[in-house]
């Protein structure tokens, strides 16, 4: 078993005794063994693996599964099977919820209001997990993510205009001007071809394993489609779901509700292969022409097969001038791409890059608006 699992699982179960589960060496050196025996592209086979070794009582489910969901999903989704908390359980969270509250507002209060927000409140504000953000400060960032979204890859037009450091003589100024000097060109004017903006298209995971970054990720589509023409929005979790209209609206809080609306599988499974296949099959020849860049946006948990992941992973990549795929868990320094779904894409992948706060979103921006070659991102 590579050290990286070890490490995890050994952290998980100092997790485990922070909000008060029994968890000694001897019960993590089962759930070691446990995990040798099972896949570990399988996220039930994972949980069932821990929970068996790891959970003795009843009351510890739910402290369980909120731990598991937050270390290993670091989000706050419903655990593959559902049970009724117990009191105790629903005691011991119902204080970490008000410690939670509490320190959150205590942060507020220190933040101060956004328009006078200092430079380390604004380096704060970056640094900060979208998972471990407070309504308030959703809305402090808001503004912030527009500004970032506005970034857009850009391509060389056929047409020129007028540029000094062109490479093409403007042979009708040229002559112009010569005139006014009795027909010799003291003035050299070039043209260049203009820089316009490439077709964006940008595919974002919206199942249950990445409900607390949703949120962050469809401000930033919407500032994106209002970024100007060519940005096709779309979201998936077990279907596709085309998004560009719903979001074309001014207000980003209309858009995100219209958004909600639309889609009908919000908080689902996910079938990463599947929805590719269905916009490769149904939207890619229109979206993809002219050089388009794709952004997919998952954390790579495929409930089906990898395999459709890494064939539909294939056709995108053949169409598009470049894929890039932002996946919040990579903001952790252990994640390790797992996964059955983010392996089987990452070969097509030109860029993976972490999108879990505003500073991987700022590099994101960087390499979008910095991407010159196909497939060379």
């Amino acid at each position: 078993m590579a050290d990286a699992v070890v490490r995890h699982v050994v952290t998980f179960g100092r997790v485990l005794r922070e909000v008060g589960l029994e968890v000694g060496p001897g019960r993590v050196a089962d759930a070691l063994r446990a995990l040798d025996a099972v896949d570990l592209e399988r996220q039930e086979d994972v949980y069932f693996s821990l929970r068996q070794t790891l959970v003795c009582r009843q009351d510890e489910l739910d402290l369980f599964d909120r731990a598991f969901n937050a270390w290993f999903l670091r989000a706050p989704v419903l655990p593959p099977l559902r049970t009724a908390p117990s009191p105790v359980a629903q005691q011991r969270v119902g204080e970490s919820l008000a410690d939670r509250a509490r320190d959150d507002g205590e942060r507020d209060d220190e933040l101060g209001d956004p328009l006078e927000l200092g430079a380390s409140g604004h380096e704060l504000l970056r640094e900060k997990d979208f998972a471990e953000m407070t309504p308030a400060e959703y809305r402090r960032v808001k503004r912030l993510i527009a500004a970032i979204a506005e970034n857009r890859p850009l391509r060389s037009s056929r047409r020129r205009s007028s540029d000094p450091r062109g490479d093409r003589l403007d042979m009708r100024r040229l002559i112009r001007r010569s005139l006014r000097t009795g027909g010799d060109p003291v003035e050299r004017p070039f043209r260049a071809r203009k820089r316009v903006a490439r077709k964006l298209v940008v595919l974002c995971d919206v199942s249950g394993s990445m409900d607390a970054y949703a949120r962050a990720l469809v401000l930033f589509l919407h500032a994106a489609v209002g970024s100007g023409p060519g940005v096709e929005a779309f979201a998936f979790g077990t279907r596709l779901s085309r998004l560009t209209a719903e979001l074309g609206t001014r207000d980003p809080e209309s858009a995100l509700e219209k958004c909600t609306e639309a889609v009908t599988d919000w908080g689902s499974g996910t079938r990463i292969g599947a929805s590719l296949k269905e916009f490769n099959d149904v939207y890619g020849k229109r979206a993809l022409s002219r050089g388009a860049v794709v952004v997919i946006v998952s954390d790579g948990w495929e409930r089906q097969d990898p395999a459709l992941v890494g064939r539909e992973m294939a056709r995108l990549a053949r169409a598009a001038y470049a894929v890039v795929w932002v996946n919040p868990l990579k903001g952790n320094p252990e994640y390790q791409p797992l996964a059955g779904g983010m392996r089987a894409a990452l070969p097509f992948v030109d860029r993976f890059l972490p999108g879990h706060n505003l500073r991987s979103l700022e590099e994101l921006a960087a390499v979008l608006a910095g991407i010159e070659r196909r497939h060379a991102a």
